[in-house]
């Protein structure tokens, strides 16, 4: 979570632009076009900086970060859930904490034993960090 706030003038600025639709000190809600348009440019192959750029949106006031991760949450979204999901603004933004219900207990298990095998693969790798860095 960000620690910025923006102040009485910043939010003005932001407030003035028209791919913002409010903005409040802790947070910027961006209207639909801009998102689609930037899922649409980012698969072009253009950066979030460049995108925010030409958009007139200050770098240095909304945060280079802050414009990549808006613009890799967008495009994780749009993969995700499709074109609509841009114009519901989401702050939890991928319907929250994950499902731990399984249908089947078979389901259970697949992701159980997924689950093992995924943390024996970390141990052993951390154990080999480990012995790299004793010897």
């Amino acid at each position: 979570m960000s620690k910025r706030r923006f102040n009485k003038e910043q939010i003005e600025q932001l407030v003035n632009n028209q791919n913002v639709s409010k903005c409040s000190e802790k947070a910027i809600t961006y209207n639909k076009e801009f998102k689609i348009r930037a899922v649409r440019e980012y698969q072009k192959g253009l950066s979030s900086r460049q995108i925010f750029k030409e958009a007139g949106l200050d770098i240095d006031l909304v945060g280079k970060y802050s414009a990549k991760n808006c613009v890799m949450d967008w495009v994780k979204l749009y993969k995700v859930k499709g074109i609509d999901s841009l114009s519901v603004e989401t702050r939890d933004r991928y319907g929250g904490r994950p499902k731990t219900k399984w249908s089947t207990d078979a389901d259970k298990i697949k992701y159980l034993e997924a689950k093992v095998a995924y943390l024996k693969a970390e141990n052993d790798f951390l154990a080999k960090l480990r012995a790299k860095k004793a010897e």
